[in-house]
């Protein structure tokens, strides 16, 4: 593990930890735009994270310790699924150690965690919750798996960094088989983070939330990781998506020089994303939690397509 690969790794993490919340914030100020209401400030996520931390944690008296240490546990599941995502460059010191495969465990762990938490203190919105979350993780990871795999034939390996290389020294090749991963993956990057048309991250009604249902017992601190914890999924699927589609930009090593091209890049690639997210979030409509496993059928089947259509054309050549 040399310096460099660490210092790459390091500020991996801090550009995660900082921009993942002023990503949420940009989201809401596009999707306010749209609608022609006044956007809150693009900093926002950070007032609220730090009125959350300084308010005193209220808890139930019957919460197990599970329900006290969920919030640090996710936190730190999605702080080392960021570290795993080439956003800045492709030396990183955890690249080797994990894989596409462990990045979806880890997502998964924190899916489990937040579940049990929920159904900790037994009440109707938090069970309900659970369920619906455990529901939507069993469909949309077996697709996101298959995204992963495709975007693997590619590169040869399961291995972030050697995908990003591979389609990057690549150039501009069109590749058939990314294109029906690409719209699976947004299909599951929607329902993970509970987005429109899955979910609505600015409810609170108790028949159509998901994400929300989770939280609603957490207060202060615990509250303020999840959130950020939820920001920081928004961003590591936000990364993911443009490490396998759009890898460009992302620097080889861990010179100044390449970072400091590789950052406008990642700020700019996000910062089309978030708009796009916000146009997709404010043209459709919620749709009926039943039709949600329809939504994420089809992703899964977008991403087999993608896969055989990959297999059959490499076949050809």
């Amino acid at each position: 593990m040399n310096a460099a690969g660490v210092t790459a790794q390091t500020l991996d993490l801090l550009i995660a930890l900082t921009l993942a919340p002023v990503l949420s914030g940009w989201v809401a100020q596009c999707r306010a735009w749209l609608a022609n209401r006044s956007a809150p400030p693009l900093l926002q996520p950070f007032a609220t994270l730090r009125k959350l931390f300084h308010k005193d944690a209220v808890i139930a008296h019957d919460a197990s310790p599970l329900f006290r240490a969920a919030p640090y546990l996710v936190f730190a599941c999605m702080v080392v699924a960021a570290g795993i995502v080439p956003t800045l460059s492709t030396n990183l010191p955890l690249a080797p150690a994990a894989d596409a495969i462990a990045l979806v465990g880890l997502l998964a762990l924190a899916r489990v965690f937040i579940a049990l938490a929920a159904m900790d203190l037994g009440t109707a919105f938090g069970t309900l919750g659970a369920r619906r979350e455990m529901l939507l993780g069993f469909l949309a990871e077996p697709a996101l798996l298959m995204v992963l795999f495709c975007s693997a034939l590619i590169g040869h390996s399961t291995a972030l960094t050697t995908m990003v290389e591979t389609v990057a020294d690549a150039g501009f090749v069109i590749y058939p088989g990314l294109a029906f991963a690409g719209v699976a993956f947004t299909f599951v990057s929607l329902a993970e983070n509970a987005r429109v048309p899955v979910d609505n991250p600015s409810t609170h009604l108790e028949l159509t939330m998901i994400h929300e249902a989770l939280v609603l017992e957490y207060s202060a601190r615990h509250l303020a990781l999840l959130e950020w914890a939820a920001s920081l999924k928004l961003f590591v699927y936000s990364c993911i998506g443009l490490a396998l589609f759009l890898p460009w930009g992302v620097a080889r090593g861990a010179a100044a020089s390449d970072l400091l091209f590789a950052l406008p890049a990642l700020l700019a690639k996000l910062a089309v994303g978030g708009a796009l997210l916000a146009a997709l979030e404010t043209v459709c409509a919620k749709m009926r939690i039943f039709r949600v496993p329809e939504f994420l059928a089809t992703a899964f089947l977008m991403a087999v397509i993608g896969l055989l259509v990959h297999i059959l054309l490499a076949g050809e050549a």
